[in-house]
């Protein structure tokens, strides 16, 4: 049962009286002085009680508060390892990209490098077959300018002023020399022909 400092106060008028029984007034003190003692041990249990609720609740605040750090300690972690994959997503694909435009790079450079050495392979056989073609024209064209010196020379005949010409033209007449006697050696034309032909071989050998 609960006992109250009021019920210990009023108690004292319960008592019967007897002849021979305790003191009235000592059992009176002792019951105020349970009473008093009764009180205070209320009072400080309605303030502890009180501290407690107050404990508890700050308690709560800071388990409320744990928690909160707890979640946003769990969200940053989560956070921190979706942002790291989401790094190690995006270098592995700049890297995949990077390899795969440094090997087209390098196939557009080793085609560009075949079709270089095929040209230059192509311009030679080409500067070969025009040189051997201009051999052949220059050397075509010697024969001709050869064969129609020849024929020149062969036309004109004999220099004047030497034996031959002497002998077939005879002596000059009323102080006239002979024909083609007073013209130039008619064979420093042939001769400076067949030097330039000379000049023309030397040129396309070379």
């Amino acid at each position: 049962m609960e006992l109250t400092p009021l019920d210990v106060r009023k108690k004292k008028d319960d008592f019967k009286r007897a002849v021979r029984g305790y003191e009235p007034a000592q059992v009176d003190a002792f019951l105020e002085l349970c009473a008093e003692r009764l009180d205070q041990l209320v009072q400080q249990d309605k303030r502890q009680k009180d501290e407690l609720a107050a404990l508890r609740e700050r308690l709560g605040a800071f388990e409320e508060r744990e928690r909160a750090l707890n979640e946003a300690l769990v969200t940053a972690q989560e956070l921190r390892e979706e942002a790291r994959a989401q790094a190690e997503k995006s270098a592995e694909l700049k890297l995949r990209e990077a390899e795969q435009e440094a090997a087209a790079i390098r196939r557009r450079a080793e085609d560009a490098a075949e079709a270089s050495r095929r040209s230059l392979d192509d311009l030679k056989v080409r500067r070969s077959g025009f040189l051997r073609s201009l051999r052949w024209s220059l050397e075509r064209f010697l024969g001709e300018i050869e064969e129609e010196e020849r024929r020149v020379a062969a036309e004109e005949g004999p220099v004047p002023g030497g034996p031959e010409a002497s002998s077939a033209t005879g002596p000059a007449t009323d102080g006239q020399p002979a024909d083609g006697a007073g013209d130039a050696p008619g064979g420093d034309a042939p001769a400076g022909r067949g030097d330039a032909a000379d000049d023309v071989r030397s040129g396309a050998g070379s």
